[in-house]
């Protein structure tokens, strides 16, 4: 019998034997010695040990990966899942912004794995990647997908305003009302700059216009270049006598325009930032404790403005044209607020000075830290069934709460 008839008549027996009696196995055992030839105890061998012939995968073609290696991936991991899980084109963006505060996080890397992660391309991200996005694709504490709106965003052309120019922001509100709008809850006032993509977030209890107006002031002082427009949907927290004066009433008049009804379009850019800059991280709940509004200002001051807006880059839609029935959209390079503000010939150069000297300060990895441990602290309360009215803000930044 030759070799290759020796393995097909293995093969045809061997789960016949695996699944038979020990009366059957010695049987089997003594037909398959007398006829290939084999001791008895390297005929067993072969029978408790045959696995079923499987075709080998082709080796893959070309050079080793170079970027494939624990050295290269434990960094490259840790830094993705702390900047939220973006994707390949801004995590190269962010590489080069997060590497500093990496060695003094998680101690220093090699000379070598510094230049790999500085040189790998956004498509090789994407594939060393891979494994952990579907691990993780769970992303933030909301399960709900945003619409299509952000899949298929229009640039909003208005001609009063000019979008190269940093201080023309949208506004809108975002109510943390859980699945019933009864009652009173909190909501979030975000904006963004057309421009730059600089965001601010305040917390407001219910929609009082006394307290919406207070919180606009403070995000109007706390922007790195001076309001000059100011767009908002149709509100009554924002469209009404309080605003009005506050924005006209001043030497240099801010426009204050607001967009159609029922068109979410026309706010494109701050309703895309509602998804990634708020409902990703909180998610659907309701906030019905009032006592969460000083919290979440806490937060939103500190360092979730520092997170998103110095660290965080993303891309511009620059051009979008239909061509054969197809639309085409080319997009800028990703940077992140921080950057596009020093890049802008309208901002002074003390204020890119001092935002210069304020990113050298900045760790990613800490605030990010600091942020999920608020963030811990203010679901906790949530949570909890006692009645809390205040709450020292020391006890907030340590986290003893009870």
């Amino acid at each position: 019998m030759s070799p290759r008839a020796r393995m097909e008549y293995l093969e045809t027996i061997y789960l016949r034997y695996k699944r038979a009696s020990r009366k059957k196995k010695t049987l089997i055992l003594n037909e398959f010695c007398l006829n290939c030839g084999y001791h008895r105890k390297h005929a067993i061998r072969l029978l408790s040990h045959f696995k079923r012939f499987t075709k080998p995968k082709p080796k893959k073609r070309g050079k080793p990966s170079k970027y494939n290696k624990p050295s290269v991936l434990k960094p490259l991991k840790r830094i993705w899942l702390a900047a939220n899980l973006p994707c390949s084109k801004r995590l190269k963006v962010i590489l080069p912004l997060w590497l500093p505060s990496y060695a003094k996080e998680f101690g220093s890397l090699s000379l070598e794995v510094v230049k790999a992660l500085l040189r790998i391309s956004p498509a090789t991200l994407d594939r060393l990647l891979e494994p952990a996005r579907v691990k993780y694709r769970g992303r933030g504490r909301s399960t709900t997908k945003p619409g299509t709106l952000l899949r298929k965003q229009i640039p909003i052309k208005t001609n009063q305003w000019d979008e190269t120019k940093p201080g023309f922001l949208e506004a809108d509100t975002i109510a943390h009302c859980g699945e019933t709008l009864l009652g009173q809850f909190v909501y979030t006032i975000d904006a963004v700059d057309i421009a730059t993509g600089w965001t601010e977030q305040r917390a407001v209890w219910g929609k009082g216009e006394t307290e919406v107006l207070r919180q606009i002031q403070e995000i109007e002082d706390s922007l790195p270049f001076p309001l000059l427009g100011f767009d908002c949907d149709n509100g009554a927290e924002f469209l009404n006598w309080h605003l009005m004066r506050h924005f006209h009433q001043r030497d240099k008049p801010v426009h204050f325009t607001r967009s159609r009804p029922y068109h979410k379009d026309d706010n494109a850019h701050v309703e895309q930032k509602n998804w990634t800059h708020v409902r990703q991280w909180f998610g659907y709940h309701r906030f019905d404790k009032r006592v969460l509004v000083g919290l979440m200002n806490h937060l939103y001051t500190q360092e979730w403005r520092l997170y998103h807006n110095f660290f965080l880059p993303s891309v511009k839609l620059i051009e979008k044209k239909l061509v054969d029935g197809k639309t085409i959209k080319r997009y800028d390079q990703p940077k992140t607020p921080y950057q596009r503000v020093l890049e802008s010939p309208d901002v002074s150069a003390s204020v890119k000075r001092s935002l210069k000297e304020q990113f050298e300060t900045l760790n990613p990895f800490r605030l990010r830290k600091v942020m999920e441990e608020k963030m811990n602290t203010i679901f906790r309360i949530l949570r909890s069934q006692k009645p809390m009215v205040t709450i020292p803000l020391s006890s907030f930044l340590s986290g003893n709460i009870y």
